[in-house]
């Protein structure tokens, strides 16, 4: 059977905008993709109702190696009772694209869902920045939250981490640099198809190519912008590709949700059965015919509805049911 007649009918709908802003599968493709992904965000925002009992307002980070500042955006509910449990939020779009501006519908929601502030972070992409600089930003950035509690408002105890797609992946590599750098205690961390394996070694990987959706020739091209020469390689650290960390004992408690039809969908059951394997506490969902982001291109579907409701559960008890 193919793709298509795979995909759930409500989620088809969003295969169209993923035709028109098409993920780049070369550096030739990859301004345009930038320019055409912000612009499909952008419309989006304007079309959405603003939630009007959610203060939103910047803060300027300092980049892990000093090298500039990063925004940090913080959303607050108007009615939360301070200092409120935090939610550290890391935006996806393969480490090459995406924005803190542009999952800013995402963020107000979240923090309006959950009834807590939502910190959402602005790391440095690649290829412009390879490497590990978007994984050590986005640890700076918790970093700062932390030691800054005071002035975000936020309950320095009750922290989560966050983040869909090449976020997620983050998300997983923040949780153990603050396990093996004895850095900010995180109680919950949240991976939305994290992309977290360059190895390209299961079937999923290599199931899903050509499709509209994220395929695997845009996360190879993703890989590549980020690790260069070393992609697939022994040289790859398992804080940038969280899915090559040895040991996972001692990390957060996870939910970990991945669509059927998502090329990540089997390094992501791996790692979380790994995670349980390890002693950590972890929920897994694998949505039946859905796709990569389904979520962000079909908001409204009943599949989209059952997994934000699946997370919003998740984080009251992590951060809530103390």
């Amino acid at each position: 059977m193919g793709f298509l007649n795979r995909v759930d009918p409500e989620l088809v709908p969003g295969l169209s905008d993923m035709e028109v802003v098409k993920s780049p599968t070369s550096s030739n493709e990859l301004q345009a993709f930038r320019q055409d992904y912000a612009r499909l965000l952008r419309d989006r925002a304007k079309a959405a109702r603003p939630l009007e009992g959610i203060a939103r307002d910047d803060f300027e980070v300092p980049c892990f190696d000093g090298a500039g500042t990063l925004l940090l955006r913080r959303y607050s509910p108007k009615s939360v009772i301070t200092p409120a449990p935090a939610i550290y939020w890391i935006h996806g779009g393969g480490m090459i694209v995406g924005s803190v501006e542009g999952d800013d519908i995402y963020c107000e929601t979240l923090a309006n869902e959950t009834q807590v502030i939502v910190l959402s972070i602005d790391y440095r992409l690649a290829p412009e920045n390879g490497s590990a600089t978007p994984v050590e930003d986005a640890f700076a950035g918790l970093q700062w939250a932390v030691e800054h509690a005071g002035l975000l408002n936020i309950d320095p105890e009750r922290v989560a981490v966050a983040g869909g797609s090449a976020g997620g992946g983050l998300a997983a590599g923040v949780a153990m640099l603050a396990r093996d750098r004895y850095g900010p205690r995180i109680l919950f961390q949240h991976l939305l198809y994290p992309m977290l394996d360059d190895r390209e070694t299961t079937i999923s990987s290599q199931e899903f190519s050509g499709i509209p959706s994220w395929s695997p020739e845009n996360n190879r091209f993703a890989w590549q912008c980020l690790l260069g020469p070393a992609v697939g390689t022994s040289e790859v650290s398992p804080y940038v590709a969280p899915a090559r960390m040895p040991d996972l004992a001692g990390l957060p408690p996870t939910l970990i949700q991945v669509g059927e039809l998502d090329t990540f969908r089997d390094e992501d059951i791996d790692f979380a059965a790994r995670l349980m394997q390890a002693g950590v506490r972890t929920e897994l969902h694998v949505y039946p015919a859905a796709y990569h982001a389904w979520d962000v291109y079909n908001p409204a579907a009943r599949l989209t509805v059952q997994a934000y409701r699946d997370r919003n559960e998740a984080f009251r008890r992590a951060l809530w049911d103390q």
